[in-house]
């Protein structure tokens, strides 16, 4: 079965960290079948970072008050755990905090080590007064999903080291809809939309390719059981399809001048494709084909949006020498027009550069 027109997905960027994603047209009942996959993929499956334990000097467990400090430890866990952090070390990390004396503890104090971030500085940690001496050591870990303090919590692990619930996901929050949408007559295909909300230590987009990622990884499983196995086609998006149409054509559809197209004739370029797989240097080893008949060329490529193979971006035909302005682009003159059997039979001069 193949699909009319392949899916095709667009970003519509709410906010920093929130971005809407639509993806259409699909296939009936496939909305709901890429969103379910996409949002729980989304919200459990994308690594990240988080405080994994602490320990606290003069704290033998997470009931202790500590000298100088408004909140108590346990108040002051909770509030590690909400640091967003990112790492790019599969080792955990030690992160350190010192601080004594009046004022506040943020995430700006953190002592940070070489590959990890903090993505919310302003994070209020603690509040000191003048007799608050506080030293903290953190334990960063890289990981999915939600993992609960138990299970944080390590066997034969030092006394004073309290493990911290850690929140991994990089993303918030995730919701979808499905609506109706039309392909030719029919209006029963689908129409995905994905609203993604993360923490400031992944955007959106890289997120939902994270997700993609996974998810091809394991629906791949089942592909190998039988490679040959047949399943829904998805047809050449429209841009592929217009580009393999353009390429396709033949070289008389060009409207080149006499000269030129002869040229190319003679050297066995029919198509665009063939054309353009050729550089300017391939071109210019072609007999009685020079700079002007190359400009011809360029210039028709360029309002096709397309151009010879190793040709610089941003030609403008109109600075070339035999361009009109009239609106006939390269005049089809005397000079131009010679007769492909004379030219090659007399050893014709290559038209002046």
């Amino acid at each position: 079965m193949l699909i009319a027109q392949r899916p095709i997905l667009t970003e519509e960027v709410v906010s920093e960290y929130r971005s809407r994603f639509i993806i259409e047209p699909l296939e009936p009942g496939f909305g709901y079948t890429l969103g379910n996959s996409l949002r729980r993929t989304l919200l459990s499956s994308i690594p990240g970072a988080a405080v994994t334990s602490a320990r606290v000097e003069g704290a033998l467990h997470e009931f202790t008050t500590l000298e100088g400090v408004k909140e108590d430890l346990t108040e002051i866990v909770l509030n590690l755990k909400n640091l967003v952090l990112s790492s790019e070390h599969d080792e955990p990390v030690a992160l350190y905090i010192r601080k004594s004396g009046e004022g506040t503890i943020t995430g700006a104090d953190v002592v940070l080590s070489a590959g990890v971030e903090v993505h919310n500085p302003e994070l209020h940690i603690a509040t000191l007064n003048a007799k608050a001496n506080v030293q903290i050591e953190l334990t960063v870990e890289r990981g999915r999903g939600y993992v609960t303090a138990i299970q944080n919590k390590q066997a034969g692990q030092e006394i004073g080291r309290i493990p911290i619930d850690s929140i991994y996901s990089p993303v918030l929050k995730v919701t979808y809809k499905v609506e109706a949408t039309r392909v030719e007559q029919r209006t029963d295909f689908d129409r995905l939309v994905l609203d993604v909300e993360t923490k400031r230590s992944m955007s959106p987009r890289d997120a939902m390719a994270s997700a993609g990622k996974t998810l091809v990884e394991l629906f791949g499983l089942a592909r190998e059981l039988n490679v040959d196995a047949e399943g829904i086609e998805i047809g050449p998006s429209l841009t592929d399809a217009a580009l393999a149409a353009d390429l396709a054509l033949p070289i008389e559809d060009l409207d080149l001048t006499v000269r030129s197209y002869n040229c190319l004739k003679r050297e066995g370029i029919h198509t665009v494709g063939e054309l353009v797989s050729r550089s300017e240097a391939d071109l210019l080893d072609i007999r009685n084909f020079g700079s002007k008949s190359i400009d011809e060329v360029k210039a028709k490529l360029v309002s096709m949006g397309l151009q010879l193979k190793d040709s610089p971006i941003g030609f403008d035909p109109t600075l070339s020498p035999g361009y009109h302005d009239n609106g006939d682009d390269f005049g089809d003159d005397e000079f131009y027009a010679v007769d492909p059997v004379d030219s090659v039979g007399s050893g014709a001069e290559r038209e002046s550069e």
